[in-house]
């Protein structure tokens, strides 16, 4: 099998039917193989002259998160209404891209919603475990919430350099999680 690092797209064309026959991933029009999906072109040599084009896909197939799924991501910016972040895993599976994810200022506590500022419950860099509550389309972001027991961040630095991993602690003035 001889496999070239060449990448194609759906409805790219890749050769003449004179040159070689269709294989899986493919197909034929106008006397030239077109690709079917999106992923690496492979020629494979067959006795018959020939060879076969094909095109396959990543063997592993893309984890996207889902509804009520616990994910792991990087706190990337806050405001006084949101914090937007970068879903690195879902469980204890690493992504192979990332997505982008939204915790909105009333997802972030369940009991005293009103009370919540964003800016004493999250940093930018902070590594936070939040749940999906809602799918994102190609526009938006997934909606997340860290309002359960054991959720929330798990990994923080504060401006003097230490950090304390507590969920259940806002922060203080200078950024650390107070200790209650």
């Amino acid at each position: 099998m001889e496999t070239a690092e060449r990448f194609c797209v759906p409805g790219e064309r890749l050769c003449s039917t004179e040159e070689a026959t269709a294989g899986s991933g493919t197909y034929t029009r106008h006397g030239f193989i077109f690709s079917s999906l999106a992923g690496c072109v492979e020629k494979t040599s067959e006795e018959s002259g020939l060879p076969v084009v094909s095109v396959v896909r990543d063997s592993d197939p893309q984890l996207l998160p889902d509804v009520g799924v616990v994910v792991t991501c990087k706190v990337c910016s806050i405001n006084s209404r949101f914090a937007k972040v970068h879903i690195l895993y879902i469980g204890s599976t690493p992504l192979k891209s990332i997505f982008r994810g939204t915790i909105r200022k009333e997802d972030i506590r369940a009991t005293e919603k009103d009370k919540v500022e964003v800016y004493k419950s999250f940093r930018p860099g902070d590594i936070v475990l939040a749940k999906v509550i809602s799918l994102g389309d190609s526009q938006s972001n997934y909606l997340l919430t860290t309002a359960e027991n054991e959720l929330g961040v798990v990994a923080a630095r504060s401006d003097a350099g230490r950090g304390t991993p507590n969920i259940w602690c806002p922060r203080d003035a200078d950024g650390a999680h107070q200790l209650v």
